[in-house]
């Protein structure tokens, strides 16, 4: 301990005799080892922390397959009801389901707000104890019962709406029209089940209204609009997930069966259920962010190699300026593995220095990759108020304290034994300048081949996440994306009813048509990208569909020339009209839905019935297709219905405009505040910025991974740089001689140059191979990625010369001014 004191006192004070020095080192590790815990700690809370509840392990999760869709835990309440009487692998079955509820009384907010409707044992299951008053118990979940509803806030709510007063535990509040009574409030931290949700409170399912008369609906509707719940259940002890997996498959037989005879789709028996860990909890952001963010790990551990190969550069060359004064300590009695010892304390100490600093870079980046990801349009199964909070936890700072023991070894190990690695005398002899060695001189050279080479990769992946990028944004959308302004209104609590506010948004239509710089408007259910609209199942005249090829057709309802608007080719038949409410119904559909169904034939004049309906549609019109759920898929069969003729109230308003669509928008809201008073614009965006919202892990990836290429790419030219004026300067009397002897300033440009480029066609060489082989590792972990093309790799390798070259320029030119005589008279 008594050398270890000494070694860490010595160690700083020739660091602040190195100032220099030792902030380009502490700067360089701070990075990196910021960039790789601010990654890790984002990957901690969306996939490896686990919830905050009793003996988390225990528990795992249903989860719904269905050929050709994503994995979902969503089921309808009377298959809840039905696993949970009949399995006897759970000691327990809950389930919940995510909604909004519109508050009314007491400090209610105006707005709706984020809740769940849970099962009576929820809680108690879960092992969550209440901060204040009690929890939801299984005596406030039955149907019928006279018990007043219970309501149990959340921390964060009750500390908004509440300032954490306890008065508020006893109180009434409305719950989308239901008294409540608010008893109790949950643990600080809780947060359900579902990543990502910040719900306000939790009520019984009992208050939810499909879940108390799923009698008055018929067999199809029960299942198709049925009360959604997801389900998490808790392992009996002894229980393995094999064998629950086992059960689950033989009693979810009746479901699948179920569903396919009553929705009459056959595919429905190819479904399966799945029986998962739920320890970190339900949602589909795992799903959505996980594989990016291990693709930005990746990348980030790459940079914080090159951080470690450019620090153990500085090293090197700082070891060869102190060769006199290590060889004078050995002379003196010191052990090489002392001196070695000494030296690696030296760089641990600039790694902790770097850690500490880099700690709090990351939390900076943390928050600032939080925002990014919470900026995103809504994903199927999240919460509208997406919440995701990091923190630097205990895990989080024993993967920064590894990190920054690990890369403080990894850079000064091998610089500090080539320093003791020479003999004293022979140090001794030497004039004390920067003498380089061989092994020096094959270190250095071999640690600026692995930045370039390193460098080349993270610039072919930025390359390829950028192409990957502008293919989504703009390759085949169906749609023009740009000058759209998109505004969307919350007619309810308005006073206007369904053929009023019919009658006033035609209105609104002319009224937006006329405002200067708007070339079109229309009204909407859904605009494209803005997430999942709804879906039937129907039969097509005159077309001969298997029952197993029966799919979900997706709908739309749409206002006039909404097709115009948003930039979709119309390739038959006539648009709606407002007409059309007086006529027979009419749809239109795109040519997804007519290649499936008629092939080569024309579909005008052909008829569509949904399933649970005797009236048909009217095929009157074909539309070109456009993507809508995700830019990932391929458009879906589409069937639009007139809004005005259907009578029912869509109100997301488009307008195509001829000047930037945000220099507009006020005269929007004064135009609806003049049509509409009592109604409230919810929304105003663009088209542009919807459809960026949509691929937010995609661009968090580009920009990320470009960033961190250019840092790569930067940290090499620095190394190059370093290494010529090292060289330069080690070489100052050759050259005199060389220029005394003839040489011209070209004929050492080009040699200083050549140098340089020996040693990044090594670093390219060794590069491209590794960054071929990376491309096929990041097809495997982001969706859609084409793996085939070489342009990011060809580009990444010109990218890379051009650098060096350009860090080579200045010493070479420094090397070509040497004056003969000047070299002469120091030789």
């Amino acid at each position: 301990m008594d050398q270890l004191r000494q070694d860490i006192r010595y160690a700083c004070r020739m660091l602040r005799d190195a100032p220099a020095f030792a902030a380009v080192a502490i700067a360089m590790i701070a990075l990196g080892i910021g960039a790789n815990t601010a990654i890790f700690s984002l990957l901690d809370t969306l996939m490896l922390r686990p919830l905050p509840v009793r003996e988390p392990s225990g528990l795992v999760q249903l989860v719904s397959r269905y050929p050709g869709e994503p994995d979902s835990n969503t089921f309808v309440w009377r298959f809840y009801e039905y696993f949970r009487d009949q399995n006897h692998v759970f000691s327990d079955l809950v389930g919940v389901s995510p909604s909004r509820f519109q508050l009314t009384g007491g400090s209610a907010p105006a707005d709706p707000v984020d809740g769940e409707y849970v099962t009576g044992d929820f809680f108690r299951v879960l092992g969550v104890d209440a901060a204040a008053g009690r929890l939801i118990a299984p005596e406030d979940d039955v149907l019928g019962s006279a018990r007043a509803a219970a309501a149990v806030l959340s921390w964060p709510f009750w500390n908004s709406a509440f300032h954490l007063d306890r008065v508020a535990i006893g109180r009434t509040i409305d719950v989308n029209g239901v008294t409540a009574t608010i008893v109790g409030v949950a643990p600080r931290g809780f947060f359900g089940v579902q990543l990502g949700a910040s719900p306000a409170l939790w009520v019984p399912a009992a208050i939810e209204p499909l879940v108390q008369r799923p009698s008055r609906r018929t067999g199809t509707q029960v299942l198709a609009q049925g009360f959604p719940v997801g389900l998490i259940a808790r392992l009996k002890p002894g229980v393995t997930l094999e064998q629950a997996r086992a059960e689950m498959r033989v009693l979810d037989r009746f479901r699948v069966e179920k569903i396919a005879e009553v929705s009459g789709n056959a595919e429905w028996r190819k479904a399966t259920i799945g029986v998962e860990s739920a320890a970190g909890g339900i949602s589909t952001l795992r799903q959505y962010y996980g594989r990016p963010l291990v693709a930005l790990m990746t990348v980030v551990t790459v940079l914080l190699v090159i951080m470690c190969t450019n620090v153990a550069s500085l090293l090197l060359a700082r070891g060869a300026a102190r060769r006199r004064e290590i060889a004078v300590r050995m002379a003196l009695g010191a052990g090489r593995l002392r001196l070695v010892r000494q030296m690696l304390t030296e760089s641990v100490l600039l790694s902790s220095a770097g850690g500490v600093l880099g700690v709090f870079m990351a939390l900076a980046g943390a928050r600032a990759l939080v925002g990014v990801i919470t900026s995103g349009r809504r994903v199927v199964g999240l919460p509208a108020q997406l919440r995701v909070d990091v923190a630097i936890d205990t895990r989080v700072l024993l993967f920064a304290v590894a990190a920054a023991l690990g890369t403080g070894l990894l850079f000064g190990v091998v610089p500090a034994w080539i320093a003791c690695a020479s003999a004293p005398a022979v140090s001794l002899r030497d004039s004390g300048g920067a003498v380089e060695t061989p092994s020096r001189r094959r270190l250095g050279r071999m640690l600026i081949v692995s930045q370039v080479a390193l460098s080349t990769v993270l610039l072919s992946a930025a390359g390829v996440f950028i192409g990957h990028l502008s293919n989504l944004r703009n390759a085949g959308l169906g749609f023009e994306r740009g000058s759209v302004l998109l505004v969307s209104l919350n007619p309810q609590g308005s006073g206007y009813d369904r053929a009023q506010l019919t009658q006033k948004y035609q209105e609104l239509l002319a009224r937006f048509e006329a405002i200067p710089g708007v070339r079109s408007a229309t009204v909407s259910a859904v605009t494209p990208i803005e997430g999942p609209g709804a879906a039937r199942l129907g039969r097509v005249e005159g077309a001969d569909e298997k029952p197993e090829d029966r799919r979900y057709l997706s709908l739309n309802t749409i206002g006039p020339r909404y097709f115009e608007t948003l930039g979709t080719p119309f390739i038959a038949g006539r648009d709606f009209t407002f007409d059309d409410a007086n006529r027979q119904r009419v749809a239109i559909v795109n040519q997804a839905f007519v290649r499936h169904y008629f092939g080569s034939s024309s579909a005008i004049g052909r008829h569509v019935t949904f399933d649970g309906e005797d009236a048909p549609y009217e095929i009157v019109g074909v539309a070109g297709d456009a993507k809508y759920l995700d830019l990932h898929n391929a458009p879906p069969r589409m069937v639009y219905m007139n809004t005005f003729q259907e009578g029912r109230i869509t109100s997301q308003f488009s307008l195509r405009t001829t000047v930037p669509p945000t220099a507009v928008a006020g005269a929007v809201r004064a135009a609806v505040n003049d049509v509409l008073r009592t109604v409230r614009v919810a929304k105003v965006t663009t088209l542009d910025e919807q459809v960026d919202a949509s691929i937010v892990p995609e661009r968090l990836v580009s920009a990320l991974s470009s960033l961190f290429g250019g840092l790569g790419a930067a940290l090499a030219a620095i190394g190059i740089y370093g290494l010529l004026a090292y060289s330069v300067a080690r070489r100052f009397s050759e050259i005199g001689i060389r220029m005394a002897l003839g040489a011209s300033e070209g004929d050492v440009l080009r040699m200083v140059l050549g140098s340089a480029l020996g040693l990044v066609c090594a670093g390219v060489a060794a590069g491209a191979p590794l960054a071929w082989w990376a491309k096929r590792l990041a097809t495997s972990l982001v969706a859609d990625l084409a793996g085939a093309a070489v342009l990011p790799i060809a580009a990444a390798v010109v990218v890379m010369i051009v650098v060096a070259l350009a860090a080579a320029y200045l010493p070479a030119r420094r090397a070509a001014r040497i004056q003969p005589i000047d070299a002469l008279r120091h030789t």
